[in-house]
């Protein structure tokens, strides 16, 4: 299988790794890292899929999209921290002052697991940072030493799949997700 990963200018793409199944419910889209929580909240119903839609057709696609053929099956959100919820975290620090970029939310869809698709996945996201000037990249996945990881909490990624794909710790932080302690990883681009 050969996976293909693309800015996400795709909408229904976007749509189908993490929309809702009805188009006015109140589910995150990935919006819950990427906007100040006021701004988040203000969003209801449809007007996320709008916010999401008008993201996709922007200079500034809100992250990545894998393809296997032409359909959608993986979803990398990656932003400038600065324009991201982290860029305010308590829990998860600064390490240095550098404009690093970053990717905390990865997807891959139901039926496509196991199979390949996380490393090109994170390895686009990289890419993707890379060609817009991005200095570095930073994730914040699960330190899970292998341990199984509630699938509605594995969102954030695993330190083996970012340690795969180049990246090394640079940081603990004070944010757990699903029992496991959140550690800073970081891969230089320049």
């Amino acid at each position: 299988m050969a996976i293909d990963v693309r800015p996400a200018a795709d909408f229904a793409g976007v749509r189908a790794l993490v929309g809702p199944k009805r188009p006015d419910a109140n589910v995150c889209w990935c919006l819950s890292h990427r906007l100040p929580e006021k701004e988040n909240r203000a969003l209801r119903g449809t007007e996320r899929g709008d916010y999401v839609r008008a993201m996709c057709a922007s200079d500034r696609p809100p992250g990545v999209l894998a393809y296997d053929g032409d359909e959608p099956v993986g979803w990398a959100g990656v932003a400038p921290r600065s324009e991201t919820q982290f860029a305010r975290s308590r829990k998860i620090p600064h390490v240095d002052d550098l404009p690093v970029w970053s990717v905390w939310c990865l997807r891959v869809r139901p039926g496509h697991r196991k199979m390949g698709i996380l490393d090109p996945l994170l390895a686009g996201a990289v890419s993707f940072a890379r060609e817009r000037g991005a200095p570095a990249i930073e994730g914040y996945p699960v330190d899970n030493m292998g341990e199984k990881v509630d699938l509605t909490m594995a969102f954030v990624g695993f330190r083996a799949a970012f340690e795969r794909a180049g990246f090394a710790w640079a940081a603990d932080t004070d944010a757990v997700s699903g029992g496991f302690p959140r550690v800073i990883m970081r891969l230089p681009l320049a």
